[in-house]
């Protein structure tokens, strides 16, 4: 299966895996590797140091820089933010950046904002507009400013053992 790369596109990376959809306005840059059966939305902007594993979802407006690994099969929603420079400064660059993991199966909700350095486990589910200051366990579900633990999810995406209060 060939790759459909909207032509309005900037895609400079030749590692781009079958079956992947770039849609329009996105920018991936040379080095980055992104794996096949991607779905990758308008408005998304990819670095270099940046890997997207198997059938991820990326949602229009998310920007994935130097440092970030996506894993399989991890669904990143509208407008999430990632961070890399832990005390960032104009014109004044770390020498590395932090490395950000995002484990298979994960979800992040729209609007999160996942903070430089962190992990979020297997499966883990981000609610929408969290912010991840620390690493999140496989198969939990964490929301609210800052995230903090609220459930459990299992690997078919069901919440389980949960006292889920959205309203908190």
């Amino acid at each position: 299966m060939k790759n459909q790369i909207h032509n309005l596109a900037d895609v400079q990376s030749e590692n781009v895996g079958d079956g992947t959809v770039v849609w329009q306005f996105c920018v991936i840059l040379k080095n980055a590797r992104i794996g096949k059966n991607c779905n990758i939305n308008c408005n998304v902007f990819i670095e270099n140091d940046v890997t997207v594993g198997d059938n991820v979802t990326i949602k229009p407006g998310v920007q994935i820089w130097d440092g970030v690994t996506l894993e399989d099969n991890v669904f990143v929603g509208p407008n999430v933010t990632f961070t890399n420079d832990l005390i960032p400064r104009s014109k004044r660059y770390p020498t590395v950046f932090s490395k950000t993991l995002v484990k298979k199966g994960a979800s992040i909700g729209a609007n999160a904002t996942i903070i430089a350095g962190n992990t979020v486990g297997e499966n883990a589910l981000i609610g929408a507009g969290s912010v991840v200051t620390k690493d999140i366990p496989a198969n939990e579900v964490w929301f609210g400013n800052p995230a903090i633990h609220r459930g459990y999810i299992n690997n078919k995406g069901n919440i389980e053992k949960s006292n889920l209060n959205f309203n908190d």
